[in-house]
């Protein structure tokens, strides 16, 4: 069984819609959607946003439902020129830009004791997930990169420049990490989809508002093609 996890309603309404044989549960506050999508059980939940969220909701899904697999949807900013809105990104990595025990002598994104920085993302995920995009989305670019997660929306563009150059991020979101960080400690494999929704500067909120329902839409598209090939 898959499970998929949004952070925001919008993430997450357009999938459930399409899923047959639904069984609805609530826990820790968050409604999982257990059901048949393409043909094949998966649960979907939306998991509220920020990394607390996503974590809580990733270890549900492994405890309650025995998932083999975590793919978190959504949408983020650009960190580099070239990934325009709309584009998407998958993740090879995922890393915690806001993680920071400097103090103790470790480098920015390692958690403390876990001797961890990066999360992998699943292989083959990914690889059925560049297949899903080619079908799914052909007219728009996917990127292969480092997903960097943080509890910030980031709207300046000496933080987005920070980001980039400290850790060599593609894009930067508020959740993705948490579910690697998870999805590692279970053994889990996992992947994070990403639709641009702004350039994580100082035009980010502006562009967010404009943009969001069109990357909603290319990260939907995606995940129904995904979704049939596992």
């Amino acid at each position: 069984m898959l499970g998929i996890i949004g952070a925001m309603e919008v993430e997450v309404e357009k999938l459930r819609s399409k899923m047959t044989e639904t069984e609805m549960k609530t826990v820790a506050g968050m409604n999982f959607c257990k059901g048949k999508l393409e043909g094949k059980d998966v649960v979907i939940v939306r998991s509220g946003i920020g990394k607390v969220n996503a974590g809580i909701c990733s270890q549900i899904l492994v405890d309650l439902y025995q998932v083999d697999g975590i793919v978190n949807t959504g949408i983020a900013g650009s960190l580099r020129n070239e990934i325009n809105i709309g584009d998407l990104v998958l993740s090879t990595v995922a890393v915690q830009h806001d993680v920071d025990a400097g103090g103790f002598g470790y480098p920015a994104g390692e958690i403390p004791q876990l001797g961890v920085k990066e999360f992998p993302a699943d292989e083959r995920l990914l690889a059925l997930a560049e297949e899903a995009c080619r079908e799914a989305n052909p007219d728009i670019s996917t990127f292969k990169g480092r997903v960097a997660s943080g509890d910030q929306f980031i709207d300046s563009k000496e933080k987005k420049n920070w980001i980039h150059d400290t850790f060599d991020a593609y894009c930067t979101e508020m959740e993705g990490a948490a579910v690697a960080q998870a999805a590692y400690l279970n053994k889990v494999p996992y992947l994070i989809v990403r639709a641009i929704s702004d350039k994580a500067d100082d035009s980010a909120h502006m562009d967010y508002g404009e943009f969001e329902a069109k990357a909603v839409e290319h990260s939907v598209n995606l995940m129904l093609a995904l979704v049939k090939r596992i």
